[in-house]
């Protein structure tokens, strides 16, 4: 089976969600396909102010994850009018030098919301991205700005709404057998687990049942 988890860079609650992701890599390691695409957020989406963003903060990571650390809102320009692309296209384009894993993605979120660089600024998010992956910042650049990588990007913020969703982070998990499952702005581990187990189980029950019965006539 696969699970594809839709997220935005700059997103708190993707930030959440990490340790949720990782366990489930690790849980489901050689038995389900991960993979990540961007989903872009609205202008509308993003917070207003600095003051707007801390409280967000407050309620995400204080009320409801209990984290011991507060997300940094110092990424926030206003100027910017909530249209901060160019992490995500930087994301993106590390796919193009080999990084479709964590690394890249988790580097600009981490100099955004705990170090409160303004990765908003492509310049700054390419430096950022070009020492995580020790990737030559003109060439990943060059790639970020291209049409193919905006495309990419694109295609996948227009496939999550496809979903008929509008929260992120957001996993779809499929299978074999035609099942999906949809979750939209969760972030605990259990049920995202139990789904996936009930969905393998009943896959390989269909498994089964085809090397003692055969194919249906």
């Amino acid at each position: 089976m696969k699970i594809t988890y839709y997220l935005e860079v700059l997103s708190s609650w993707c930030t959440w969600v990490e340790p949720t992701w990782d366990a489930l890599k690790a849980r489901y390691a050689g038995r389900v396909e991960f993979e990540w695409k961007i989903a872009l957020m609205n202008p509308g989406d993003f917070p207003v102010s600095r003051e707007q963003c801390d409280w967000f903060y407050r309620r995400s990571g204080g009320t409801v994850m209990r984290s011991p650390f507060m997300l940094n809102s110092g990424w926030f320009e206003a100027s910017r009018k909530g249209v901060y692309h160019a992490p995500n296209l930087v994301a993106e384009a590390g796919k193009d030098f080999g990084f479709a894993g964590d690394e890249i993605r988790r580097a600009l979120a981490h100099a955004a919301v705990r170090e409160g660089q303004k990765v908003g600024d492509m310049a700054t998010a390419v430096a950022v991205a070009a020492k995580a992956g020790k990737v030559n910042a003109r060439k990943l650049r060059a790639a970020a700005e291209s049409p193919a990588v905006l495309a990419r990007v694109t295609a996948s913020t227009k496939e999550f709404h496809s979903h008929q969703i509008n929260q992120r982070p957001a996993f779809i998990l499929t299978d074999a057998i035609g099942d999906k499952a949809v979750f939209s702005g969760l972030v605990r581990l259990d049920p995202l687990a139990a789904t996936i187990d009930t969905m393998l189980s009943d896959t390989a029950a269909y498994a089964a049942h085809a090397i003692h019965h055969g194919v249906s006539p």
